[in-house]
């Protein structure tokens, strides 16, 4: 084993276990051994079965809803994973979050609102994390609500590639961006693709409705 691999553990939660198990088998190390529990009162429970005092801890844990969790459970599993990481005295603990739930919820867009992305931070924070791995944040702002690392990834070049090997016609395809939100991203995305792009104009009539009226187009 090299010095590196005998200092790393890497845990899953309930959410990704199947991205845990590649990351770890592109990391040529085994997952490490928890226990994860969900008591009949709705409590979440996680135990280390093995010594990891000492060890640089990666928790492998979207913060989104699956078949078994809701994303409620999955962040408060997140929070347990780590806290009982700290209590193990492990000697760094490291967040893969592939994606970060209430991330829309970044500022405040009415009076008396929450800024929960805000107070998500907060909590992992607290927790014992020291550093946060993500993947395309909806806003880049939201790196600046930590006070420890974020290493905010992006997953474009995938997309890309994908698209390209897909072999389509760049003069008949178009990027659409939703909002003027992420009119940054789709145009980086068009650029790479080499086709146009559109932006759509979006109204909310309603808490979760909204009203597409027609998007402006404009080549790449």
């Amino acid at each position: 084993m090299t010095e590196m691999t005998k200092r790393m553990a890497v845990f899953s939660g309930s959410v990704n276990p199947e991205l845990a198990e590649e990351i770890a088998k592109n990391l040529n190390v085994n997952l490490g051994n928890i226990k994860h529990e969900k008591f009949a009162n709705g409590e979440i429970y996680a135990r280390y079965q093995e010594s990891i005092r000492g060890a640089d801890v990666f928790l492998i844990q979207s913060v989104c809803a699956s078949e078994s969790f809701d994303v409620n459970d999955a962040l408060m599993e997140l929070l347990i994973m780590a806290d009982a990481a700290k209590r193990a005295s492990a000697r760094s603990i490291s967040a893969v979050i592939a994606h970060y739930g209430y991330a829309r919820q970044d500022r405040k867009a009415a009076p008396r609102e929450p800024i929960t992305a805000k107070l998500v931070a907060d909590l992992l924070t607290v927790s014992g994390i020291d550093n946060i791995i993500t993947v395309d944040l909806h806003q880049d702002a939201i790196q600046g609500f930590f006070d420890i690392p974020v290493n905010h990834m992006t997953a474009m070049p995938i997309f890309v590639d994908y698209f390209r090997n897909k072999g389509l016609d760049a003069d008949r395809l178009c990027v659409v961006s939703p909002d003027v939100g992420r009119a940054k991203a789709a145009k980086k995305f068009s650029a790479a693709l080499g086709c146009d792009l559109a932006i759509m104009h979006k109204d909310r009539p309603k808490h979760n409705q909204a009203e597409i009226t027609s998007p402006t187009r404009s080549a790449s």
